[in-house]
C-alpha cells in the first residue's frame, strides 16, 4: 500500500533566500491527524482554518523544508494550498468519489467517479 505521495506545485514556496520549492511529499492521513484539529481553537472559532492544520501534519517535506507548520501553510499561494487540498482529498478517500449528474440532453441522471472529471478522464 502506498503511504506517501509526491507532489508539485503549481507555483511554489519561495523561501527567505528566494529560492523557490515546488517538489513536496504528502503521506496519508492517520485518525489522529483528523481528529486533533478539532480541539483546536481557531479551528472552533473559523472552520476553514482545520484544512491548514491538516496539511501542516501530513505534509513532510516541500523541497528542503522539512519543518511544516501550520505558519508555512498560511504562507503558500492560494494555487498551492488549492492544490494540496485537493490532493488530501483524493489520496484520502476511499475511492468513491462519486457523485450524480444528469444529461443535458435526455435529461437521464447518472453517477461518475470524480476523481475521472478532475483527472480529464470523463468519456474514456
Amino acid at each position: 500500500m502506498q503511504t506517501e505521495f509526491t507532489f508539485t506545485l503549481p507555483k511554489g514556496y519561495v523561501d527567505a533566500a528566494g529560492t523557490v520549492h515546488r517538489e513536496g511529499i504528502m503521506r496519508l492521513a492517520t485518525a489522529r491527524d483528523e481528529i486533533e484539529p478539532l480541539r483546536d481553537a481557531q479551528v472552533r472559532a473559523n472552520e476553514a482554518y482545520l484544512a491548514v492544520l491538516l496539511l501542516s501534519r501530513v505534509i513532510t517535506r516541500v523541497g528542503t523544508v522539512t519543518e511544516i507548520s501550520p505558519d508555512f501553510i498560511e504562507g503558500l499561494y492560494a494555487a498551492d494550498f488549492d492544490h494540496l487540498q485537493r490532493l488530501y482529498e483524493r489520496i484520502n478517500t476511499d475511492g468513491e468519489a462519486v457523485g450524480a449528474v444528469t444529461c443535458p440532453h435526455c435529461a437521464q441522471a447518472f453517477e461518475v467517479d470524480l476523481t475521472d472529471i478532475e483527472d480529464g478522464r470523463l468519456g474514456e
